[in-house]
């Protein structure tokens, strides 16, 4: 399938604009990481916190979609985000809201995976309404009785009828590579977007911490090879071959360089913390996190300079004396 690029309410909304440097980036926070907060609230302290924006995991507590009056919750979340100056995008990897024994269960690649659709659509119409900047999600884990052809027919089939509500509604999707999953990395989203078609609705949400814990290439390839397809950006530090959300600075991520290659490739849209397992203390961490980032930001800034300068030194020294360079009022 292919597809024209999104329109619809959400696609109106002005796309923001390139970052100039890593001191651009916009950071935000998920709200996962604040599972014991109601949602005003941890909307709030975000806010208060100073970050540009939220990753927000439709779940029990927040924005349920399976609870009644979905509409008018939507609009009421979409007031709060814009009074608080907060953007959105919309995330799906809730635990257990469509099964309460088994974790993330249905996802596509299960025999009825009916109700992984309907989340799915629902999303997708939240993130409309919401004016989100992406609805992300994933594969799934490939359930032991299915074979590995029958799992990737299933997903095939299942992103593209979420592509069609995607491209009905004017919304961008961001399809997470995620360890563990049928689709665990870079290599598989792309296998799956050639699958697809390459419909220009079907991006790619680039987790940092999985980049470090699985990919093949460092953390800054990794960036710059997928930069024209990033429409989400869910950022942590990770230790190679563990899959563990670890807070910045405990793991074995150098991050400047990262955010310095996030403003090289011209990425736009939110860099948001992705520390689920940190709701017991979240607005201690997600003050600590923005305080890494933004020196993070910093040092990429100051590095990038750095090096503007040398190669500015090199090129006058190639020049050699008596040259145009040299003399700018000469011919």
């Amino acid at each position: 399938m292919t597809a024209d690029p999104p329109t619809g309410p959400a696609a109106d909304r002005p796309a923001p604009a390139a970052p100039a440097g890593p001191g651009s980036l916009r950071f935000g926070y998920g709200t996962n990481g604040f599972a014991n907060h109601r949602l005003d609230d941890a909307l709030a302290v975000i806010a208060d916190l100073g970050y540009r924006g939220v990753a927000l995991t439709l779940d029990h507590d927040h924005l349920d979609p399976f609870a009644p009056d979905l509409a008018r919750r939507t609009a009421a979340v979409a007031r709060r985000l814009d009074a608080l100056g907060l953007a959105v995008v919309v995330e799906t990897g809730a635990r257990f809201l469509l099964d309460p024994w088994h974790k993330h269960a249905p996802t596509l690649l299960h025999d009825d995976p009916a109700r992984r659709v309907e989340f799915l659509r629902r999303a997708v119409a939240v993130g409309a309404d919401l004016g989100a900047e992406a609805v992300s999600f994933w594969a799934g884990v490939r359930p032991a009785d299915v074979a590995p052809a029958v799992a990737w027919d299933r997903l095939v089939a299942g992103c593209a009828t979420v592509c069609a509500a995607a491209d009905a509604a004017g919304v961008r999707l961001g399809f997470e590579p995620e360890p563990g999953m049928l689709v665990e990395d870079i290599a598989g989203w792309r296998r799956l977007h050639d699958a697809l078609g390459r419909p220009a609705s079907f991006g790619l949400t680039l987790d940092i911490g999985h980049c470090r814990c699985l990919e093949p290439v460092d953390v800054p390839d990794c960036v710059r090879s997928v930069g024209a397809h990033l429409v989400n950006v869910q950022i942590d530090d990770m230790r190679r071959g563990v899959h563990e959300h670890l807070e910045f600075g405990t793991g074995e991520i150098d991050f400047p360089p990262v955010l310095a290659a996030l403003a090289e490739v011209g990425y736009a849209g939110l860099v948001a913390v992705e520390l689920p397992r940190h709701s017991h203390a979240a607005p201690q961490v997600a003050a600590r996190s923005l305080d890494f980032l933004r020196a993070a930001a910093e040092r990429a800034v100051a590095a990038g300079h750095a090096v503007a300068a040398e190669r500015a030194v090199a090129g006058r020294a190639a020049a050699g004396p008596g040259t145009p360079s040299d003399h700018p009022g000469g011919g």
